[in-house]
């Protein structure tokens, strides 16, 4: 580990608005801010909004400062990331954000019944080869039921289109409540306020894409707490790649 890592870690055991549960240790802590977080930290009661896989924290942090009468969450296992978002929350005095490093796989460990109101997953991992690690999956999306309201929001970002072909299917075979969905985000940027509002944040790594070609895709979905989720059994075309320079490890052109 690098000394700036190092430094990084250091930085984050300091900040009031980080949270660290690696797998590693939260069998053995217990997590006494589940259901108390609107009181213990926020102090508040507005809506909670998590993202999951939030890296550096540029988008939570983005958000926050768009909707100032929400509260967001960043989630990401990647601490020398999640640092980035954290220190800039902290120098910026922005009380409506908190980071969780912890992994996505026990994100239901965290939150009470009803506690969370929307979920963002911007350019997650595709996760090509393994169905069950996507974060639209029916792995994640019942475990996201244990804490979001019913119909809560889902919103995905991606410059995945294996993703967002792959969510769209899971959205479409379980009739899930579709609210927006485009394959081209910014195209549509001028045509409608909430595309708009969506596309005014960019990320460095998006704005790299956006740089290679590639197309930015949204789509908001409700996620009701009713009814049995199932997996689309359908092939879909393997992406290219599998994030920024670097090509996808595997010669086959499908995948379910």
């Amino acid at each position: 580990m690098s000394k700036g890592k190092l430094a990084k870690f250091a930085d984050m055991e300091t900040y009031e608005n980080v949270f660290q549960y690696p797998y590693s240790v939260v069998e053995h802590v217990p997590f006494e801010m589940q259901g108390h977080w609107h009181e213990e930290y926020f102090h508040n009661d507005h809506p909670i909004v998590l993202e999951l896989g939030c890296g550096k924290g540029e988008y939570t942090v983005g958000l926050a400062k768009l909707y100032p009468n929400m509260n967001f969450i960043g989630v990401d296992i990647k601490g020398a990331r999640m640092w980035t978002g954290a220190t800039q929350a902290t120098n910026e005095g922005l009380k409506n954000v908190a980071f969780l490093r912890t992994n996505i796989e026990i994100i239901d460990r965290f939150f009470a019944p009803d506690e969370v109101e929307e979920i963002w997953l911007t350019f997650s991992d595709p996760q090509m080869k393994n169905p069950r690690k996507r974060l639209t999956s029916t792995f994640f999306m019942n475990r996201y039921r244990r804490f979001l309201i019913d119909n809560g929001l889902i919103h995905l970002k991606t410059d995945s289109n294996f993703l967002f072909t792959y969510t769209t299917y899971m959205v479409e075979k379980n009739s899930l409540p579709l609210v927006l969905r485009t394959d081209d985000l910014y195209s549509e940027n001028s045509e409608s306020s909430e595309f708009s509002e969506v596309a005014s944040i960019q990320t460095y790594y998006e704005q790299m894409w956006m740089d290679r070609g590639l197309n930015i895709r949204y789509m908001k979905f409700h996620l009701p707490h009713e009814g049995e989720l199932a997996e689309p059994d359908i092939e879909i075309p393997l992406d290219d790649y599998r994030s920024y320079r670097r090509d996808k490890r595997s010669s086959l052109e499908t995948s379910k």
